[in-house]
C-alpha cells in the first residue's frame, strides 16, 4: 500500500474537521499526483459537494465511478448533489435505481439530512415505500397477519372462571414473529416463539417453559381458528405425544385457547388445557 501524500493527509485533516473547501483544494491535488485513487475522488466530490462547488463535485464523482468505486455510495452522492443543485426529479430517478438494483436500506435514505429533504415528493414517497416493502416483507404479508388477533396483554381463566394466568403476546421483528410469554398463577412460566415458516405457508410455534414442556407444532387458518399440530415433548421423563392447539377469536373480543395431546399416536385427544383470554384494562 502507498504512503498517504502529504496532501492527502491533509485532505483528510480537512475533511474530518468539516473544512469542506480545504478539503476540497487538499484533494484535487492529491488526485493530480494519483489519478487512480478512487477514494479521494469520491471524498473530493463530498468536500466539493459541502463546499457548494457543484460543477466539480459532478465531476469528481463521475471520476470516482469510472474507477469502479462503490456503486452504492456514489448513487448516494450523486442524488445529495441533486438535492443540492435543486434538481429534485434527478435525485429520485438516482434513488429510483439504486431501488432497482436490489437495495433495501432504506434507513440510510430516511435518516440522510439532505435526501430526507425529498419527503413529500411524490416520487420519493414512492421509492420509499417500495424499499421498506422489500427491507421490511413480514410487515406487508397478509399471511404473518392471520395470528394478529392473539396480540396483546391478557388475563386467562379456565372455563370455571379461576384465575390461570396472564399471557402478553408481542410483535417482533418487524412483523415476523410473534414472542409470548406467559407467568401462571400459580408462578410457573414459559415463552413460545411463533413465525410463518415461507417455505411451507405455516404457521409454526416452537414452545419452551421452565418446567420443561417443550411444544412444537404447526399449522394455519381453519374456520374455527388457528389449528396448530406436532409434539410435546416433556424434559423429565423423556417422553413425546402427539399434540394441538386450537385459537378462537371469540365474537365478544376474548379468545379461546384450547390444548390437546394424544396417548394413542393421534386416534384420540384428551383436553390439556382450555383458557379464556380477556384483554387487560388500558393503562
Amino acid at each position: 500500500m502507498p504512503f498517504a501524500t502529504s496532501a492527502e493527509q491533509d485532505a483528510d485533516s480537512f475533511f474530518a474537521a468539516g473544512n469542506w473547501a480545504a478539503a476540497a483544494d487538499a484533494y484535487a491535488s492529491h488526485t493530480v499526483e494519483h489519478p487512480e485513487d478512487a477514494l479521494a475522488w469520491f471524498q473530493l466530490a463530498v468536500s466539493a459537494r459541502q463546499a457548494e462547488r457543484y460543477d466539480a463535485a459532478f465531476a469528481a464523482l463521475a471520476r470516482a465511478e469510472a474507477l469502479e468505486f462503490s456503486p452504492v455510495r456514489v448513487s448516494f452522492e450523486r442524488a445529495r448533489l441533486n438535492v443540492r443543485s435543486d434538481d429534485a426529479d434527478a435525485a429520485v430517478a438516482e434513488l429510483q435505481t439504486l431501488a432497482s438494483s436490489g437495495f433495501t436500506g432504506v434507513n440510510f435514505i430516511t435518516g440522510d439530512p439532505v435526501l430526507a429533504t425529498l419527503a413529500g415528493h411524490s416520487g420519493y414517497d414512492a421509492v420509499i415505500a417500495a424499499m421498506t416493502v422489500q427491507a421490511f416483507p413480514c410487515e406487508h404479508d397478509e399471511l404473518f397477519s392471520a395470528f394478529d388477533f392473539w396480540i396483546g396483554e391478557w388475563d386467562v381463566h379456565v372455563a370455571g372462571g379461576a384465575v390461570a394466568g396472564s399471557n402478553v403476546i408481542e410483535r417482533a421483528q418487524r412483523g415476523c414473529v410473534l414472542i409470548e410469554n406467559w407467568s401462571s398463577a400459580s408462578g410457573s412460566t414459559g415463552m413460545s416463539i411463533n413465525y410463518v415458516d415461507k417455505t411451507s405457508g405455516e404457521w409454526v410455534q416452537i414452545w419452551n417453559a421452565a418446567g420443561g414442556s417443550q411444544i412444537n407444532i404447526r399449522g394455519g387458518m381453519t374456520n374455527d381458528g388457528m389449528l396448530l399440530t406436532g409434539t410435546i415433548h416433556y424434559v423429565a421423563n423423556g417422553t413425546t405425544a402427539p399434540f394441538r392447539g386450537l385459537w378462537t377469536p371469540l365474537a365478544d373480543g376474548r379468545v379461546r385457547q384450547f390444548f390437546e395431546q394424544s396417548s394413542d399416536e393421534g386416534e384420540t385427544w384428551t383436553p390439556w388445557f382450555e383458557g379464556f383470554y380477556t384483554r387487560k384494562p388500558a393503562k
